[in-house]
């Protein structure tokens, strides 16, 4: 695909049409964005094959002068064809806040809202920024479920839940009115239509090679139970205890999920020889907003070819599994680290710190500062300093020891720039 033009879903009340949109670039010290389109217009086609179709023989919209558009037109229908991390079903979003704010729900519903504000921004529909700014809710969900938890989580929901209800229609019928299907030059649909059957029918066999590839599959269903249950009977219970839970476990890397005050990131990091090595490189932590986004960049692999992480052993597997589209990216709960609050709660004491959210953050910031040199964080968590004394008297209680005593101002202004520090070694890709 072009660099920074995107083919994307948008499911409208008229239906799942397909378009380009260029995120943010800078150009001549200015910043820019823009959709396919022209003045009041937002162009959209049924499937990629119209869309190709268009792009090969225009002469006249807004992505014209966008830097990368010579290389749209040469692309093949496939090629523009949205990923599922690019589909927006904006008829879908009162269906998601009738959910539960879970992980995924939230953050389907972020890119969702993520689209429609810059097609809002793009195309100046003020109704829309209208609603959008109606509720806090809506600038919360790119930071995941921490502000939608407890009491206060729960109204934000709630409150989120009846603006959608009142007032989504407005977004929907704002943006459907701005949608054209232009025409297209039938000779070149003919074309393209071809290459899109083409393209169905190569993955459609694929697949059914794939399943015929399955011996399993031959076997009749008893059999098939005896096998799995002679099979299972073979192997010994205690060497089975012995090995790796799982793909991850097996090459010795893990996902984290890293929480701050502005939102989830998700990377990786592994140890060699007890270091801590993290995906990225020269003191930089390449980060991504989310699991799927993580696993697209690792099936991708180029960018990520001279991290750090790339010299461990196994992680040619990895990149194999991402490629092959086998790659899940779960994250333990051990690996999943909390920042935001933390700095509120050490401002009002010892009891108000949770132990388990205190030590894996104290983890997370030594071992970033390890792998990137950096030894302030080894010297302020020292027992002689302050901050040192409070997180070692939390994480290592002690009823001989005299409880750190308040105010804690310096004690908090030390611990906000350790993780400030920490946040700047973030790359969000």
């Amino acid at each position: 695909m072009a660099q920074d033009i995107i083919p994307i879903e948008l499911g409208l009340p008229q239906g799942d049409l397909v378009t380009l949109w260029a995120p943010r670039w800078r150009e001549d010290g200015e910043e820019w964005e823009a959709f396919l389109g022209d003045e009041d217009d937002l162009y959209a086609f049924p499937d990629a094959a119209h869309l190709a179709a268009y792009v090969r023989t225009a002469e006249q919209h807004d992505l014209l002068d966008h830097p990368a558009w010579e290389a749209v037109p040469a692309l093949n229908v496939p090629e523009l064809i949205p990923d599922d991390d690019h589909c927006f079903d904006l008829v879908g979003v009162p269906e998601l806040v009738a959910e539960e704010p879970d992980s995924w729900t939230l953050s389907e519903l972020a890119e969702i809202v993520n689209i429609v504000r810059s097609l809002a921004d793009v195309c100046e529909l003020d109704e829309v920024h209208e609603v959008l700014d109606s509720s806090e809710a809506f600038s919360l969900l790119d930071q995941g479920q921490l502000p939608f938890s407890g009491r206060e989580g729960a109204r934000l929901w709630n409150e989120l839940s009846k603006t959608v209800s009142e007032k989504w229609d407005t977004v929907l019928d704002a943006i459907d009115e701005l949608v054209t299907v232009p025409d297209v030059d039938s000779a070149t649909l003919d074309a393209t239509a071809e290459e899109l059957a083409a393209f169905h029918e190569e993955s459609a066999e694929s697949e059914a090679g794939v399943d015929s590839d399955n011996d399993l599959d031959d076997i009749d269903p008893v059999d098939r139970d005896s096998a799995d249950a002679d099979e299972t009977s073979d192997t010994d219970d205690e060497d089975y205890d012995d090995e790796p839970e799982g793909f991850w476990a097996e090459v010795g890397i893990d996902p984290i999920k890293i929480q701050t005050s502005a939102r989830d990131y998700y990377t990786l990091r592994c140890y060699l020889d007890d270091e801590p090595v993290f995906l990225g490189s020269e003191g930089t932590i390449e980060v991504y907003p989310s699991e799927r986004a993580l696993a697209r960049a690792l099936a991708d692999g180029a960018d990520l070819a001279h991290t750090d992480i790339a010299t461990v052993s196994t992680w040619d597997e990895v990149l194999a599994s991402a490629t092959a589209g086998e790659l899940e990216i779960e994250v333990d709960p051990d690996n999943t680290y909390v920042l935001a609050g933390l700095d509120e709660d050490i401002a009002d004491g010892v009891d108000a710190i949770d132990p388990t959210q205190l030590e894996l953050a104290v983890e997370l910031l030594r071992d970033a500062a390890d792998w990137a040199g950096d030894d302030e964080v080894g010297k302020e968590l020292a027992t002689s300093e302050r901050l040192g004394w409070l997180v070692s008297f939390v994480l290592r209680p002690d009823p001989t020891r005299l409880t750190p005593s308040a105010p804690f101002d310096t004690e908090q202004q030390t611990w906000r720039r350790l993780v400030e520090t920490f946040e700047n070694r973030l790359h969000l890709n």
